[in-house]
C-alpha cells in the first residue's frame, strides 16, 4: 500500500496524548570548567596549530568586543554587539568547517569571521563605515561580509538567512560541490516563520546545511521560557525529519566535535542537521540594551563562572601548548594593537555618495541615477545637516 500521507501509522484503539516533552535531547559536554576532560569523554583530534588558532581567535574577539563597546560609549561608532560568553560556539563551529563552506551569520558570529582570516583592519573599516569598508559604508556596524572568505553579508531582519541557507546549500548539492552551508541564528529567530520554512525546505529537498542555533537564553529582553514551550530548539528537528544534536556552547571541544560530525553527515547524505548551542549571553543584547531591566546581576555572575575562554585556556596550559606569561603579554599587546587600528580607521574618509548605487546593477540604471541626483541636490541645499556627506560629493 502506498503512503501518500508520509506518516507512520501505528494503530492503537484507546485515545491517548503524546506528551509535549516526550523527546528530551542530551547536551554534549567534553571539557570541564577546570580544563580537564569529563570522565568517559574523548577529546576530538586537534593539532596544536589549530587549537591555538581557535584560542587566539576567541581571545581576539573578547578584546575587540571590550574595546569597541567602549568606543561606542565614547561616540566614536554608532552601534556594537558583543558575543561575550559565546566565543566558543562561533569559533569552535567555524574551525570544524572547510574554508569554502558558506557561512550565513546572524550578528554575533564575529568569532567565525576572525577564524576565517578577517583582519583587524577589515573589522575596523566596517565598524567605522569608511571608504575601505568592503560594504562601502552601507551597513550598520557588525554587519560584516566577505566574498573572499565565504561569509555572506549580515542583514538586520531576524531569520532571513535561514531559508537563504537552505537554497544556497541545495545549489551546492546540485553543482556537486563537496561543501556545506552553516547558518547561525538565535533561539529568538527560531520563532520567526523563516525558521520553519527554511528547515522544512532543507529537509524535503535534502540540502547539506547545518542550522546552528545559539540558544543564549534571551531574545533581547524576552527570556526563553516566554518564547517557546518545548525542550529548547533541537527537538524541533524531529518534526522535520532531521538529525539534531545539542551541545554545551561554552565547551569549544564539544562544539568542534559536534559540528565536525554534523558536517560529515550532511556531506555523506546531502541532508541538513540542526545543532543547538546552550550558552549564555554575558553582555547586553547590543550597545542599545540595558539587561538590568530583565535579569539580575546574580544570574549574570553565576554564568560568568562558565567562561568558555578560561576553560579552553586551562586545557591548553595543561597540554603545554600555551605559555601563561607569553599569553598574558600577547593579550596586552593585542589591546594596544586594536586601539592603534581604531585610531587609524576613524580618520579614513567616508565612501563617496555615488557608492549608494554603484553595484546595485552592473551599470546604474537611469532611475537610480535620477534618484542620486535628487539626493545630491537635497544635500547641497542643506549642507549643515549632512556635514560629512556634503564634503564628499563629486
Amino acid at each position: 500500500m502506498t503512503n501518500p500521507n508520509n506518516a507512520t501509522i501505528s494503530t492503537v484503539h484507546t485515545a491517548e496524548f503524546t506528551s509535549g516533552h516526550a523527546l528530551q535531547i542530551p547536551t554534549l559536554r567534553i571539557l570541564q570548567d577546570d580544563g580537564t576532560i569529563y570522565p568517559g569523554a574523548v577529546a576530538p583530534e586537534l593539532d596544536k596549530e589549530t587549537a591555538l588558532k581557535m584560542y587566539h581567535s576567541m581571545s581576539f574577539i573578547r578584546v575587540l568586543d571590550e574595546r569597541m563597546l567602549a568606543a561606542q560609549r565614547q561616540g566614536r561608532i554608532s552601534f556594537y554587539m558583543q558575543c561575550l560568553g559565546e566565543e566558543a560556539a562561533t569559533v569552535g563551529s567555524a574551525a570544524a568547517l572547510d574554508d569554502k563552506d558558506m557561512i550565513m551569520a546572524q550578528y554575533r558570529e564575529q568569532g567565525a569571521l576572525r577564524y576565517r582570516g578577517f583582519s583587524l583592519e577589515q573589522f575596523m573599516n566596517q565598524l567605522f563605515s569608511n571608504e575601505k569598508d568592503l560594504g562601502k559604508g552601507r551597513q550598520m556596524p557588525v554587519h560584516y561580509g566577505s566574498k573572499d572568505i565565504y561569509y555572506m553579508t549580515i542583514s538586520s531582519p531576524l531569520g532571513t538567512q535561514i531559508p537563504q541557507a537552505a537554497g544556497y546549500a541545495y545549489a551546492q548539492k546540485l553543482r556537486g560541490l563537496a561543501n556545506v552551508t552553516i547558518c547561525y541564528f538565535g533561539e529568538g529567530a527560531a520563532s520567526e516563520g523563516d525558521f520553519h520554512a527554511g528547515l522544512n525546505m532543507a529537509a524535503v529537498h535534502k540540502a547539506p546545511v547545518l542550522f546552528f542555533c545559539r540558544n543564549n537564553g534571551y531574545a533581547i529582553s524576552t527570556p526563553a521560557n516566554e518564547q517557546f514551550k518545548g525542550d529548547g530548539i533541537a527537538c524541533r528537528a524531529v518534526g522535520y525529519g532531521m538529525k539534531a544534536i545539542r551541545v554545551d556552547g561554552a565547551d569549544i571541544l564539544a562544539v568542534y566535535q559536534a559540528t565536525k560530525m554534523a558536517r560529515e553527515y550532511a556531506l555523506e547524505t546531502n541532508e541538513p542537521v540542526l545543532l543547538e548551542s546552550i550558552a549564555y549571553r554575558l553582555g547586553a543584547h547590543s550597545s542599545s540594551d540595558d539587561p538590568s531591566g530583565y535579569r539580575s546581576k546574580e544570574e549574570e555572575e553565576q554564568w560568568r563562572k562558565n567562561d568558555p575562554i578560561s576553560r579552553f585556556r586551562l586545557w591548553l596550559l595543561a597540554k603545554g601548548w600555551l605559555d601563561d606569561e607569553a599569553d598574558k603579554a600577547q593579550i596586552e599587546a593585542l589591546r594596544a594593537e586594536i586601539l592603534d587600528a581604531l585610531k587609524v580607521a576613524e580618520k579614513v574618509a567616508k565612501p563617496g555618495i555615488e557608492h549608494l548605487i554603484s553595484d546595485v546593477y552592473a551599470e546604474p540604471i537611469p532611475e537610480l541615477e535620477r534618484q542620486l541626483a535628487e539626493l545630491k541636490a537635497h544635500i547641497r541645499k542643506y549642507p549643515d545637516a549632512y556635514p560629512i556627506t556634503s564634503g564628499r560629493m563629486s
